[in-house]
């Protein structure tokens, strides 16, 4: 009887000495399972920043296209403006012939003549001035009066053009169409017709119509692939 009660009891121990050992797994099994999806966590944390950089990456690098987009759009200004200061420096430049002090007095003296080549290049670069000046209302209304006096000159279809620019600074946009268009109908052949395609799609970008734009600009790529303004017309058709 007393054998049979060390058996049992026997028994009992090993099965208590099992019971702990497992207990002692599952904790561990336990720990572990948490410890990894603690990895996880970190790990799926990990891949959000990473996807939140990605983003403000990619945001960083349409803001920078649009700002050297920018800065392309005012090298024409840029390079127009330094045109005009150039025709002024020579102007100032040509020696003019000393004045002879008159032997004989002459009643009703006339005035000098003016000259007429000259005219039409101080009046533009008058106007042109007052651009540069950031005087927006008084450029439209010099330019405007340049191209009703001097509507044959070379430099009418640029009136017009820096018109168009005026109300584009002003945001302005229908104006700014409407001259820029004019420009592509009524000067054909003017060396501004490319910058004015190109102009016409920025408007119609910013008045929302961009199939529109789209259209434009692809046509100034193909009728004009070799220009400056092609280009800026490639860059800007990759962002609609």
């Amino acid at each position: 009887m007393r054998l049979l009660n060390g058996v049992i009891i026997g028994v009992f121990c090993t099965l208590g000495a099992g019971c702990g050992g497992n207990d002692l797994v599952v904790k561990k099994q336990m720990e572990m399972e948490a410890r990894l999806e603690q990895l996880a966590q970190a790990n799926a944390a990990a891949n959000a920043r990473l996807t939140d950089l990605t983003n403000d990456i990619h945001t960083l690098q349409i803001q920078l296209s649009a700002t050297s987009s920018d800065v392309e759009a005012l090298k024409p200004s840029y390079k127009e403006f330094k045109s005009s200061i150039d025709l002024i420096f020579q102007k100032l430049a040509t020696p003019s012939l000393p004045a002879e002090t008159p032997k004989i007095e002459v009643v009703n003296k006339e005035s000098a003549p003016v000259d007429k080549d000259s005219a039409p290049q101080d009046a533009y670069i008058k106007a042109f001035g007052l651009f540069s000046a950031d005087n927006y209302s008084g450029a439209i209304e010099s330019f405007e009066v340049f191209i009703k006096t001097y509507p044959d000159s070379e430099y009418a279809g640029n009136a017009l053009y820096w018109v168009g620019e005026c109300y584009y600074t002003q945001q302005d946009y229908n104006k700014a169409l409407a001259s820029f268009s004019k420009v592509i109908t009524d000067y054909p052949k003017g060396n501004k017709v490319p910058d004015a395609m190109l102009k016409v799609g920025y408007s119609l970008i910013s008045m929302n119509e961009p199939a529109k734009a789209r259209s434009e600009l692809q046509s100034l790529v193909a009728k004009y692939p070799k220009s400056q303004a092609a280009t800026k017309a490639k860059e800007r058709l990759g962002r609609l």
